[in-house]
């Protein structure tokens, strides 16, 4: 009885041994991997060098929060009422979208649909400036009060009168042309009187 036992417990033992072998040694599946593309209009980078990513639509009022270097892809979400700038999924940032001149990229598919996006409120300034009164006052040169002054008024305008002297005048004086005509008159009438008279 004891023998068999023991054969009985050694069967075990084998049986187990060569089930855990048997589970260890089965193959495993692969598990398949998520792998997914975007869907929607995507921008590439096609400056030849990198460009600003900036957390909005105006390379002088908002900051730069980041770069792309040529040939990056990444999707496009929208572009501004201009259609000068193009806002893009940028993760790692806040919102993960920023911002980025549209000259520097191309659109693909070419034509797709991107909605207009208005641009987010531009951010306060860190440090309001202010001018130190003391400092203002020793570059302000004072301007005194000085006397305003006096009006004189002008001589008086003499303007001067011309007298035309190019029309005849008719004050008591005979015209020159009948004077011409009358001793042309007399000098007719004694040429006249010499003919008869031979």
């Amino acid at each position: 009885m004891f023998a068999f036992m023991i054969v009985m417990a050694l069967a075990m033992v084998t049986s187990l041994g060569t089930r855990l072998h048997a589970a260890a040694q089965q193959p495993t599946g692969t598990i398949p991997t998520v792998t997914g593309t975007p869907s929607g209009p995507i921008i590439r980078v096609t400056y030849e060098e990198q460009i600003n990513v900036r957390s909005g639509p105006n390379s002088r009022v908002y900051p730069i929060i980041g770069f792309m270097i040529p040939g990056q892809t990444t999707p496009a979400l929208g572009h501004s009422p201009g259609g000068d700038w193009i806002e893009i999924y940028f993760p790692g940032v806040p919102g993960d979208v920023g911002w980025v001149y549209a000259p520097l990229v191309t659109v693909s598919p070419p034509g797709g649909f991107l909605p207009i996006i208005e641009p987010p409120p531009t951010p306060t300034p860190k440090t309001t400036p202010t001018l130190d009164p003391t400092l203002v006052a020793a570059y302000t040169t004072p301007i005194l009060p000085t006397r305003l002054p006096t009006f004189t008024a002008p001589p008086p305008l003499a303007i001067p009168t011309f007298v035309d002297q190019s029309a005849p005048s008719t004050s008591g004086s005979v015209p020159i042309g009948l004077i011409i005509v009358g001793l042309a008159f007399i000098g007719g009438f004694g040429v006249l009187v010499l003919y008869l008279r031979r």
